[in-house]
């Protein structure tokens, strides 16, 4: 796997990229702007950008605006955003484009090693990986959408597939069988209207319509 990285706080980026380079992931490029990193994904095409919300020069979503325009220079591109804090706007407008292969998440979420790269893999192989804290307040914001129709335990495993939970973890989170999982993921295709397609597909959008409401 190949990744470009944009992130303006040099141990973070430095950590990160020897973090995935002990993980068979290469960094092809490390950058500490939003420009560097639209050139980086056109230079090198690569598999997943990593992304930090606040960069230089302003530090407010000169990040988060690069990978919208590295996905549309590069369609399909998947993105893994990086943020301090919860920037819920931001997270709503990435998630809201239509597509799989992106992911929000807290620096925090870093430490725990095991659970980044897993993050990181699934990301780029088209899936979603959104921290439980962004789900949270995504959550609270109380809009009405099309996920009023499902029921609170329908509710509850989209909310674990959306942080990329297979159907057995789920089954193991909500102490069910994966029979039981099953039949409440089907529940949840039929409700949000998602005919008949790949599996995985299904998914994803399942989990942008939870995640991208508006």
């Amino acid at each position: 796997m190949r990744v470009v990285i944009a992130e303006d706080a040099v141990l973070l980026r430095a950590g990160v990229e020897r973090l995935l380079a002990d993980e068979n992931i290469e960094t092809v490029a490390a950058v500490d702007n939003g420009d560097g990193l639209v050139e980086a994904v056109m230079e090198h095409r690569p598999d997943l950008a990593i992304v930090d919300v606040r960069m230089p020069p302003t530090f407010t979503d000169e990040g988060l605006r690069a990978a919208l325009a590295a996905r549309q220079a590069l369609p399909g591109l998947p993105v893994l955003v990086l943020s301090q804090y919860v920037e819920e706007s931001y997270a709503v407008e990435l998630l809201s484009g239509g597509a799989g292969g992106v992911g929000y998440l807290l620096k925090e979420r870093v430490a725990d090693v095991a659970e980044f790269v897993d993050s990181v893999r699934r990301v780029a192989r088209g899936g979603t990986a959104i921290d439980p804290e962004v789900i949270a307040q995504l959550m609270a914001r109380g809009r009405k959408n099309p996920l009023d129709a499902l029921t609170a335990r329908e509710s509850e495993v989209l909310g674990l597939m959306a942080q990329g939970l297979s159907n057995t973890a789920i089954g193991s989170a909500l102490v069910v069988s994966q029979g039981a999982v099953e039949k409440h993921i089907g529940n949840i295709f039929a409700k949000l209207g998602l005919e008949a397609s790949a599996e995985e597909h299904r998914r994803v959008r399942a989990v942008l319509t939870y995640l991208g409401r508006t």
